[in-house]
C-alpha cells in the first residue's frame, strides 16, 4: 500500500497496476456530487492507472493504493493510516488503479473523508450509472453539497450531475448559483434530478434552473415494459428509472435500485461518451470549457449548448404498445404509459439512454444532421422553458 505525494506513489505502484504514461487518449470528465464513493468495488476498478502527466495537470495531492485483499471492511481498515486519516478538505486524492479522483466538497461531511456513508450509498450507486453508461468516464468526485461549487471551478470537469433536493421540489434556494456559474461561465453541462414525486421540475433547484437539464423517471425494461413513473412533470428528458448498481459496503455486490438520482448520471454518462469521442474525431487531448467550447480544435468547436441541444433532438418516444399493464412494482411506480398524443408532456424532448451517443455524434459532427422536432413538440417545449427563465431570473 502507497499513499502520499503525487511523485512517490505513481512511480511505486505494483506490477499489477500498469500506470500507462506513454500512452493517453481522449477523454471526459464527470463530477458527480454526493455522500460519498466507494473505490474498492469491482465496478471501477481498471488494470492500469491515470497516467502522472494527467494527474499533475489535474491538481492530484494524495494517491491511495488501496488495499487489494479482503473484505471491504477489512480494506478500509488496512488503508487508514496510509489514505483515509490522511485526506484534508485542501486535497485532491487519486486512488491507484481506477479513475477516480475524489475531494471534500466540505468540512466535516462524514468521519472518513469521500468514502461512501456506511448507512447510505447513494454517491456510490450514482457514480456507477455513470460508469454503466461510459466505462471511459474519468471521475471527480465531490463529497458532500457544497462541492458543486469545486466541482464548477475544476477546469478540466466536463459535466457536474447532481441528485438531491428537498422532497417535492419545495422551492427554496439550492445550489443554482454554482450550477449557473459551471454552465454559463465555465461552459460545462450539468444533469440536475428532478423530484421522485410528481411536482413539477421548474421550480425545483437541482432541475429546474434553465441552464440545467432536468431528468425525471422512465422504466426501460421492467416487468410492465416502458412506462412513466410519477416523477418531476415537465422535465428536460427521461431516462431510466430502475438500475442494477454496485453497493457500497462490499467489493462485488450489486442491488437494484430506482430514482431520478440514478436517471440523472446515466444520462451525464452518456453526454461524457459523446464528449469523448468527438474529441478523439477532433484531436481534442484536453477537456472542460475551453474557449466558450467543450470540444475545441484547430477545426472543431462544439458548445455545451450544441450537445444539449443534439440531446434534445436525438430522444425519442416509446410506442404506448410497449407498455404492459401487470401488477404495480411498489411505492410511486404504478407507471403509465406514454401516450401516442403529445408524448412531451409526459417525457420532455423524450427518452435519452446509451443507444442515442452514435447519433448525437452523427449530428454534432455533420455525417448525419438531426432535424428539430415537431412543431408541438418544440413549442411546448419552448413554454417550458420560458417558465423557467422566468422562475429563476
Amino acid at each position: 500500500m502507497i499513499s502520499g505525494c503525487l511523485d512517490d506513489a505513481v512511480t511505486n505502484e505494483s506490477d499489477e497496476i500498469e500506470a500507462k504514461e506513454d500512452f493517453w487518449k481522449s477523454y471526459s470528465v464527470v463530477a458527480p456530487v454526493d455522500t460519498g464513493i466507494n473505490p474498492y468495488h469491482d465496478h471501477f476498478q481498471r488494470n492500469e492507472s491515470l497516467p502522472q502527466p494527467f494527474l499533475e495537470d489535474f491538481g492530484v495531492t494524495l494517491v491511495c493504493e488501496l488495499t487489494q485483499i479482503g473484505t471491504w471492511e477489512e480494506r478500509v481498515q488496512a488503508d487508514r493510516e496510509t489514505c483515509w486519516d490522511l485526506i484534508t478538505y485542501n486535497d485532491t486524492v487519486y486512488f491507484s488503479g481506477t479513475r477516480i479522483i475524489g475531494a471534500m466538497g466540505e468540512e466535516g461531511w462524514s468521519e472518513t473523508p469521500i468514502l461512501d456513508d456506511p448507512d447510505d450509498g447513494h454517491g456510490t450507486a450514482v457514480t456507477g450509472a455513470v460508469i454503466d453508461a461510459n466505462p471511459d468516464a474519468v471521475i471527480f468526485f465531490l463529497e458532500g453539497f457544497d462541492g458543486v461549487r469545486r466541482a464548477a471551478e475544476h477546469p478540466m470537469v466536463d459535466i457536474i450531475t447532481t441528485s438531491f433536493g428537498p422532497i417535492g421540489s419545495v422551492p427554496v434556494p439550492g445550489i443554482e448559483d454554482d450550477t449557473e456559474y459551471a454552465v454559463n461561465e465555465m461552459g460545462k453541462l450539468h444533469t440536475g434530478a428532478c423530484d421522485n414525486t410528481g411536482s413539477t421540475c421548474v421550480q425545483d433547484a437541482t432541475g429546474g434552473p434553465p441552464w440545467s437539464i432536468g431528468i425525471a423517471g422512465f422504466q426501460e425494461d421492467g416487468d410492465r415494459g416502458k412506462v412513466m413513473h410519477c416523477s418531476g412533470t415537465a422535465p428536460d428528458i427521461v431516462a431510466d428509472w430502475t438500475q442494477n448498481l454496485p453497493d457500497h459496503d462490499s467489493i462485488d455486490g450489486y442491488h437494484d435500485t430506482s430514482g431520478t438520482s440514478f436517471a440523472t448520471p446515466r444520462t451525464a454518462g452518456v453526454l461524457s461518451l459523446v464528449i469523448q469521442e468527438l474529441r478523439e474525431q477532433a484531436g481534442d487531448m484536453g477537456s472542460g470549457g475551453r474557449n466558450g467550447s467543450l470540444i475545441y480544435s484547430e477545426n472543431t468547436s462544439i458548445t455545451n449548448y450544441d450537445i444539449r441541444r443534439s440531446m434534445e433532438k436525438a430522444s425519442y418516444f416509446p410506442d404506448a404498445s410497449e407498455y404492459d399493464p401487470g401488477a404495480n412494482e411498489g411505492a410511486c411506480q404504478t407507471g403509465v404509459p406514454v401516450s401516442p398524443i403529445a408524448p412531451y408532456t409526459q417525457t420532455g424532448w423524450g427518452v435519452v439512454d446509451p443507444t442515442l451517443t452514435k447519433t448525437i455524434i452523427q449530428d454534432l459532427n455533420g455525417s448525419s444532421p438531426l432535424s428539430d422536432k415537431d412543431f408541438d413538440c418544440e413549442t411546448y417545449m419552448d413554454s417550458i422553458m420560458a417558465a423557467r427563465v422566468a422562475y429563476w431570473s
